[in-house]
Parts: C-alpha cells; sequence; structure tokens
C-alpha cells in the first residue's frame, strides 16, 4: 500500500520550496512521485490517499535537546513516552542529553539507547558526556563515541568549569568533527539559586541567577575557541563546532554575533518557554514549579532580545530542552523544586502562535528552526521532498486551535506551566519509518 499526501503546503527551507503540492510514498517509506502544482497525483484503491489541504507538510521537526530519564529515572520518562511525547508533538527525531542515572559517558549507554529505540516511532540521536560521570575532570572518549555513530558531546546541566579541561575538550572534540554543545553556567554564582535575580526574586525571597552567569562561561569558550582557531592548534580540515544550549540573556546574543562575524563556528538554540515567558510570570504564577527551570525565565528585556535574535538569524535553531519531572518534585517548596519542564508537545503550538502569527518570523524560518538547521548542525542526514528519498514528514495545522489539557498529554510527566492555555497551531501527524503516526 503506498500512501498519497495530496494537496499539502509543501514547506521546505533546504530546497527553498514553499508550494502547493502532492507526494507519492511506497510502502518501503521511499518517495516514488512529487508533483509541484494543484494537480493531485492519481490513486488506485490499493492506496492511502491523505488530503492535507489548508496543512503544512514539512521535514520532519527534530529536537536537539531532549531529557527522556533512560537508564535511570523510568519514573519520569522513559524512552517509549518520550518518543510518544515527540510524535504527539510533530517530531520525527531528538537528540538526547547523556544526563541519565548513569550518565551516558561511553558506547555502552550509546548502544543501550540504540538498542532500545530500534522499534520506536521516531529516531533518538545519542549526546554523549563530555568528561567521565560529567564532572568536568576527565575527559570521556570521544573517538569511541565518533565510531558509534555519535554526532554531538556535552555534559549538559552541568557545565565545564575548568578552563584546562574545557581547551581539551575543543582539541579532542576538533579531531572527531565532534560538535560541542556548552549548558552556559558558572555556578559559583548561581548555588542555592532559584530564578532570575531581580525585582521578582527580591519579592518573593528567593536566592536569584544574575543573568551574567551565562555570559561569562559563553565569554571564556568563545575567546578559547578563537586561541584555537588564531594558532591552529587543531587538524586544519576540521575546525571546532560549539553550539550554545538554550540561550537566555541579551550579553550572550551579543556574544554570539561577535562570534558569528569573527567566522567562528558558533550556533545556539532558544526554548519555547524562554521566547514566550519572563520571571514576572513565575512571580504571578500560583503552581511556580513548573516555571522554575535552568537557564531561568529572565526579564522582559531579555526576553525581546530573544525575539530580535529570532528575527535577525543570531539564533540557529528552536529546541524543547524537555525535561520532564514527577509530581513530587514540582509541586513543593520553590527551593526545591528540579529544575526543567515537558516542551515537546507545546513547540510547535507556542512557535506558531508566540513567532509566527505575531510577525515575529515566517513559517518558512519556523520550519527551518524546527527542522532543517537543527540537523544541519548536528550533521544529521538532510530531508529533501524528491523522488528516491526516504519520507520523513511532518504534518502542521497552522490554523488548529486547541488547548493543553494535562489528560492528552503523552509524556509520562506533565511538568508544564501551559496546561489550559489555547494555542494556534498543532502538529497533526508525523509519517516516518513507512508508517503514518
Amino acid at each position: 500500500m503506498s500512501y498519497i499526501f495530496q494537496q499539502a503546503r509543501l514547506l521546505n527551507p533546504l530546497e527553498q520550496l514553499d508550494c502547493v503540492g502532492s507526494i507519492k510514498v511506497s510502502d518501503d517509506g521511499v518517495i516514488e512521485n512529487v508533483v509541484f502544482s494543484n494537480e493531485p497525483i492519481p490513486s488506485s484503491p490499493d492506496d492511502r490517499v491523505v488530503n492535507l489541504e489548508g496543512k503544512i507538510l514539512s521535514p520532519g521537526l527534530f529536537d536537539m535537546h531532549c531529557h527522556f530519564r533512560e537508564p535511570g529515572q523510568e519514573y519520569k520518562e522513559t524512552l517509549e513516552s518520550g518518543a510518544k511525547a515527540a510524535a504527539a508533538g510533530g517530531f520525527t527525531g531528538v537528540a538526547l542529553m547523556p544526563n541519565t542515572k548513569p550518565v551516558i559517558d561511553s558506547p555502552l549507554g550509546v548502544a543501550y539507547i540504540r538498542h532500545h529505540a530500534a522499534t520506536l516511532p521516531v529516531d533518538l540521536e545519542v549526546i554523549g558526556a563530555m568528561t567521565v560521570e560529567s564532572k568536568g575532570e576527565h575527559l570521556a572518549p570521544f573517538g569511541k563515541f565518533r565510531s558509534y555513530g555519535v554526532t554531538a558531546v556535552s555534559d549538559d546541566g552541568s557545565a565545564i568549569q575548568n578552563s584546562q579541561i574545557m581547551r581539551l575538550a575543543f582539541e579532542y572534540a576538533s579531531n572527531f568533527d565532534l560538535l560541542i554543545i556548552q549548558h552556559c553556567e558558572e555556578r559559583s554564582l548561581t548555588m542555592g539559586a532559584v530564578m532570575n535575580e531581580g525585582l521578582f526574586s527580591t519579592k518573593l525571597g528567593l536566592k536569584g541567577i544574575p543573568d551574567v552567569s551565562e555570559a561569562i562561561t559563553l565569554s571564556r569558550d568563545i575567546l578559547l575557541l578563537r586561541y584555537l582557531e588564531e594558532h591552529k592548534l587543531h587538524d586544519p580540515l576540521i575546525r571546532p563546532r560549539y553550539h550554545v544550549a538554550h540561550i537566555s540573556t541579551k550579553a550572550s546574543l551579543d556574544l554570539v554575533r561577535q562570534a558569528k562575524r569573527q567566522g567562528l563556528q558558533v550556533t545556539c538554540e532558544v526554548t519555547p518557554h524562554h521566547f514566550t515567558l519572563c520571571d514576572e510570570d513565575l512571580f504571578t504564577a500560583e503552581k511556580k514549579g513548573n516555571y522554575i527551570m535552568k537557564p531561568p525565565l529572565s526579564s522582559k528585556e531579555n526576553r525581546e532580545a530573544l525575539l530580535e535574535a529570532l528575527a535577525d538569524g543570531t539564533i540557529d535553531a528552536i529546541a524543547t530542552d524537555h525535561a520532564p519531572h514527577a509530581l513530587h518534585e514540582k509541586e513543593c517548596p520553590p527551593d526545591q523544586v528540579m529544575f526543567g519542564i515537558t516542551g515537546l508537545e507545546t513547540s510547535v503550538g507556542l512557535t506558531i502562535t508566540e513567532l509566527v502569527n505575531k510577525g515575529v518570523i515566517s513559517m518558512q524560518r519556523a520550519i527551518e528552526l524546527l527542522s532543517v538547521n537543527p540537523r544541519t548542525i548536528m550533521k544529521l542526514k538532510p530531508i529533501r521532498f524528491a523522488v528516491g528519498e526516504q519520507a520523513n514528514f511532518s504534518i502542521i495545522d497552522p490554523k488548529k486551535e486547541w488547548m493543553v489539557l494535562e489528560e492528552e498529554l503523552h509524556s509520562k510527566s506533565t511538568n508544564t506551566p501551559f496546561i489550559n492555555r489555547t494555542f494556534t497551531g498543532k502538529a497533526q501527524a508525523i509519517f516516518h519509518k513507512g508508517v503514518l503516526h
């Protein structure tokens, strides 16, 4: 049985494609025919025709920053429940951060996830730890990671504080063409802190995280990267690549802009909750636990800077930092709350509602941020709408109005601040691995 996706808005920024068209896919998931016009593809009784008039058919969305908690904390999320949440949110692939229990700091952990992910509806890319147990003391085996197909390393949630270790990480990662993903945080400034330092942390009597803690670590890393570039202390054919996770402040954005102007291979991502919310939302919230994450929700000024950076191209990707936690880890005093929120199932809705419909970015730019760029940054195979290519699609209804209801979420955890919020724009389905989900 072949699938025919009829008269969709075919939207693929990689191919500069935005038109009405139809795609036929064979029963083994290979594209058989593409028509770039209003003319439908003829069908037979054995074909399954999916009418997508008014819907967007895009290359499969990819989230390059997720936590699925397995192994070790399956009470929060499993590979299976996380994959279901990803598919429901329109994602055909995600990259998993290594801060599980135990930490994914060896090929054994990579093999475990790959083995258990084989039958899931979405691709699971594994990001290896930068250092053993993510302690920032000894580098993990980058070469072995590369031999297992890993393309990126990170100690997410635990930024490397030692500059010599960070330098070595750059040097060794460049030898194996591994992307370094950094959670930028100067921990001496953030220990014991809960939310953004400012008026609202003072009013709540909570220890604040100064937003400069992000820029301090980022500045050091860019200085190291520039030093290595200037002194050619790496394989000249493979330059160090650096990606800033969940960027959240104007100071950090200015550093990224400067690094890009200087020709350094620096990219960054933003989360939907950071471009939507600010610290005042935490202050006024009844359930404050679902507004507490790292980096924290920052000031309105920093949120505006993120919107400007999305519009001008400084920000390269949207990533959810999907971080599920159990109820007891969120519904407790603010200074005892676990950091992070879920995000896979609300990402498309927030992007369309808060960015596209408000004129911050175009729909083409949204797909670029949610699909094309994350795959490019992680050096994954690009998705093309061409005969002979594997079909990997997300189907999005940009006009669908819907409410986030706790009982309808697919993740094992429901720690999101967007419960009962209404969005416009929703992922309708994905087509991947030859199956429509």
